[in-house]
């Protein structure tokens, strides 16, 4: 992918994040991996939920090197017996788990006349409720020690107009409504929960599947900032919230879009 015109990106340090143990699903390729890459490169520990071996093989290899090498843990997020296994596989080695990064998402574009039932309950599962279920998973934990961080991954797209993405959008805007009621029922018990919204984000995949120069020129022309979002940008966002510099920040949504109003 090309570089934006911008200054050569470097991440801040947060020193609260050192040894803290996190968790994020989907976190072998795309934004994910990004998100593995940043928290790894804080200190933190960090086990990675993921499908995708070869990339989260890959992956796992690169940031070998790091202060704690992150742990690629394959698990399929629509079986919900497997992801409370694995959470509670990860919880019994790491003692607790500190922080979730609820990240995992699938943007399949589809046509509202051709959705069935069972696309509909496959697209929720995929998008939506290994998000509820992941987080009920550690809470308890959270609860126990009096304090935890939970960002859940919202999107851009049902903000503005967008076409052959309803359920999709239906999920990614249920999500915002779930964060509120987690950080309204967990602020008592020191647990923080928000919603990360990224924009047009430039990963791998949707620059293959979806650039072109006039998707480009739509995307530039409906944001405030006339450059694209990265995946470092959105990394960015999450370190912040999770460290104890967004320590009153919680029950909300934060955009990282560039401003974009939709074109």
């Amino acid at each position: 992918m090309p570089e934006n015109r911008s200054h050569p990106f470097t991440y801040a340090t947060y020193p609260d994040l050192a040894g803290k143990r996190v968790v994020i699903t989907g976190g072998g390729s795309g934004i994910g991996s990004e998100l593995t890459s940043a928290f790894a490169g804080q200190g933190a520990q960090v086990w990675f939920l993921d499908i995708a071996d070869s990339a989260s093989r890959e992956l796992e290899a690169r940031l070998a090197g790091a202060a704690h090498a992150p742990r690629f843990v394959r698990c399929d997020l629509t079986d919900l017996d497997a992801l409370a296994r694995a959470l509670a596989a990860i919880e019994e080695q790491a003692g607790g788990i500190d922080i979730l990064l609820n990240n995992a998402a699938n943007d399949d574009r589809h046509e509202i006349g051709n959705i069935t039932p069972a696309y509909w309950e496959n697209r929720m599962n995929v998008n939506l409720r290994h998000q509820f279920f992941a987080s009920q998973a550690v809470i308890p934990g959270m609860k126990q020690r009096g304090d935890g961080v939970i960002l859940n991954f919202g999107s851009i797209s049902w903000h503005i107009p967008h076409t052959q993405l309803s359920l999709y959008m239906t999920a990614k805007a249920a999500i915002e409504g779930m964060t509120r009621a987690l950080a309204r029922e967990l602020g008592p018990h020191g647990i923080r929960a928000n919603t990360v919204v990224p924009g047009a984000v430039r990963t791998p995949r949707q620059q293959a599947l979806w650039h072109n120069p006039e998707e480009e020129a739509r995307i530039l022309a409906g944001q405030c900032l006339p450059e694209r979002v990265e995946m470092e940008d959105v990394a960015a966002l999450a370190l912040f919230l999770a460290s104890n510099n967004g320590r009153r920040c919680s029950g909300r949504e934060y955009f990282v879009d560039a401003g974009w109003y939709g074109a």
